[in-house]
């Protein structure tokens, strides 16, 4: 028999037990995926499920041609599973010395554009000082809920709406207003937030911010600005391009313009407006604090971004 066909009750020794085995199964929502991660083929995944569902009694996830999803029992099993899990971890954690070297695995979560220019290449670094430490990084477009268990560290802008976790800011941020000087040159440049509904503004579609609506606040006085224009995306290089490209005026973070403000390519517009905060927070659930493998990577992380803040801070007040 093929050791990928093995049926659970003769699992390679460190496969996941059920519990987890359905927890990173409903996470990765297809059985492909979760393949893919554990090293088995699809068919033994199905296999696997079969198994657990036989021996339950009840079926736990729903299945078409198309897509499966939670049944209701697999719904109750899961918050479950996943809280007998952390309890697990945090014990092994407790029990562990908390001088412990890095190791095991790490589960990180950021945006797409950001993920991909600054979080990836320092993941790259921090696993080369920590060797032990198997990262897994995934982006997208908006961040997950913090209550789900999907993810051991976020990267995120903005405060973070849920007391039960752990949040440190590591860089200050701003999200300013640029143009290319093409097309401030063709269209003009805005002296009031109101001059903005006669522009082009190019649109991103992420978080659970209000799409197309612009907060601009200067002393005591905030105005909320609902423009338009005729390019979005939910992907934050692309807008920068089209910015770069002359099509209009984006919103953007200094940390995503920097260079190109240095180099003349971007101008901002209405500096004297202030959007609302967008400061970087690594989040992580309480019960993670005593992991020496988040505890490196969030020093890591704070430590290239204190650095990095500096510099940025300097291009900006040299402007």
């Amino acid at each position: 028999m093929n050791t990928t066909d093995r049926p659970a009750s003769s699992a390679p020794a460190g496969a996941p037990s059920e519990m987890a085995f359905f927890s990173r199964l409903a996470g990765l929502g297809s059985f492909s995926a979760t393949g893919r991660e554990l090293g088995l083929t699809t068919a033994a995944i199905s296999k696997r499920l079969a198994q657990m569902e036989a021996r339950l009694g009840v079926p736990l996830l729903n299945r078409t041609t198309r897509r499966t999803s939670l049944a209701h029992e697999g719904e109750i099993y899961l918050g479950h599973a996943r809280r007998i899990l952390a309890d697990i971890d945090d014990m092994e954690q407790r029990v562990s010395s908390s001088a412990a070297a890095p190791k095991g695995l790490l589960r990180v979560n950021a945006t797409l554009g950001f993920g991909r220019s600054h979080v990836a290449p320092l993941i790259s670094r921090f696993v080369k000082a920590h060797p032990d430490v198997q990262v897994q990084l995934q982006l997208s477009v908006n961040p997950p809920p913090l209550t789900e268990d999907a993810f051991d560290v976020c990267i995120r802008f903005g405060e973070p709406p849920d007391a039960r976790v752990i949040a440190r800011k590591i860089a200050p941020n701003r999200r300013l207003l640029w143009a290319s000087p093409t097309y401030l040159a063709k269209h003009g440049t805005p002296k009031v937030p109101n001059d903005l509904t006669r522009h082009n503004c190019i649109g991103i579609r992420q978080g659970d911010d209000a799409y197309g609506v612009w907060r601009l606040t200067s002393g005591k006085r905030s105005e909320a600005v609902k423009v338009r224009g005729n390019l979005s995306t939910s992907d934050g290089e692309i807008a920068v391009s089209w910015a770069l490209d002359g099509q209009g005026i984006l919103m953007r973070a200094e940390w995503d313009i920097a260079r190109y403000l240095r180099s003349g390519r971007l101008r901002q517009v209405l500096e004297n407006y202030q959007t609302p905060p967008a400061d970087i927070h690594v989040v992580y659930p309480q019960r993670h604090a005593l992991s020496a493998r988040v505890r490196a990577f969030v020093e890591f992380m704070a430590r290239h971004f204190e650095k990095s803040s500096t510099r940025a801070a300097g291009l900006m007040n040299n402007w």
